[in-house]
């Protein structure tokens, strides 16, 4: 399918219809090592696709074999003043928020080492596929940093605060098997197979109704952190917004008919 790259980045689409696409960090001579200028890439692929009425899901690999992302780069900011460092916040605030608002749902692809930003970065998807070769960090304390891109956030709402606090306050590494046991990944498969995995699960979503999935992340989303009264209602827009839709009239009409649907999307 017809890709592009530009910045340490790579799009491209992996269904003949363009339904799914991979966004492929693609800096490996510097271990996906985030720089500002790969930020910036990062984010203008991640508007473009969000704005793409046709997309249903994404998958965040690494075209580096040694590394999906260390984290940010350390040798950029080596030459940082604190004004330069000032200046570069706003851009790594944004890029962690592109991948958190797509409006679909985003599958990271994850092998060997998922580290600081390169964690916070898997973290921003809505599922985590990580082969048996991963390693998770977050070691910003142990260079007099904190996690800045929703590590201690995110983190947190994913295994719980005190599993959470473990992993931030000694800055330990984890390799693939505890991070699955520990609920860090949703999927654990063999070597070199995440990937594949991963644009696997982002067709399987795809097959799925277009306005259910995108009301579905919604709620799921919008609702993961209020009390439970306010959180059905979101569930219930989100019910309202899709079972009024083309969608819902179509799905009903193929299960009826014992046929695949054809979804409007709209």
């Amino acid at each position: 399918m017809p890709s592009t790259s530009s910045g340490g980045v790579l799009v491209q689409r992996v269904d003949q219809e363009g339904l799914v696409a991979e966004l492929v960090l693609d800096r490996p001579e510097a271990l996906n090592a985030v720089s500002t200028a790969q930020a910036k890439a990062i984010i203008e692929a991640a508007e473009a696709l969000a704005a793409d009425p046709r997309l249903r899901a994404v998958v965040l690999a690494s075209a580096c074999e040694k590394a999906f992302c260390v984290g940010a780069d350390l040798k950029e900011r080596n030459s940082f003043d604190d004004e330069d460092l000032w200046r570069q916040r706003p851009v790594i605030r944004w890029l962690f928020a592109s991948i958190l608002d797509l409006p679909v749902p985003v599958i990271a692809a994850v092998h060997r080492h998922a580290l600081g930003g390169g964690f916070e970065l898997a973290l921003s998807c809505d599922l985590i596929v990580a082969d048996e070769t991963a390693i998770f960090g977050l070691p910003e304390v142990s260079v007099g940093l904190v996690p800045g891109g929703g590590g201690t956030q995110l983190l947190a709402r994913r295994i719980g605060s005190s599993r959470a606090a473990d992993l931030i306050f000694t800055a330990r590494r984890v390799e693939a098997a505890e991070a699955a046991r520990l609920g860090i990944v949703d999927r654990l498969v063999p070597p070199g197979r995440a990937r594949r995995t991963a644009a696997e699960i982002a067709g399987q979503i795809a097959a799925n109704s277009p306005i259910g999935v995108r009301q579905a992340k919604r709620a799921l989303r919008l609702g993961a952190d209020v009390e439970l009264g306010a959180g059905l209602e979101i569930e219930d827009a989100a019910w309202r917004a899709t079972a009024f839709s083309p969608d819902r009239r179509e799905g009903i009409r193929a299960f009826n008919e014992k046929r695949p649907p054809v979804w409007p999307g709209e």
